[in-house]
């Protein structure tokens, strides 16, 4: 289930993101399932990421943004040109066992 977040938390998650470094790029080819594994692993193990997505098309990049989001149960914090943040918390220890 897609998490959805409050006008507060989006602005301090937006705070943060702001020093992140890009931790996965998408290609011209689209969302595959490896790329979505990578970014499942790169949420699991940060919370918060940045994605950069290629392409020109800012309607297909809303759409692959979207699926993203879809696909690993993340929530989108802010879209700047190509580069997409992406949060959803880590899981719980017990939820882990």
């Amino acid at each position: 289930m897609p998490v959805s977040l409050t006008p507060r938390q989006r602005g301090q998650l937006k705070a943060r993101a702001h020093a992140l470094e890009l931790v996965v790029q998408l290609g011209h080819t689209g969302l595959s399932d490896r790329v979505v594994a990578e970014v499942d692993r790169a949420l699991t193990a940060h919370e918060l990421i940045k994605v950069r997505m290629g392409g020109d098309d800012r309607e297909a990049r809303r759409k692959l943004g979207e699926a993203l989001c879809r696909r690993t149960d993340a929530a989108a914090v802010q879209r700047v040109g190509k580069i997409l943040v992406l949060w959803r918390p880590k899981p719980e220890a017990s939820e882990a066992e």
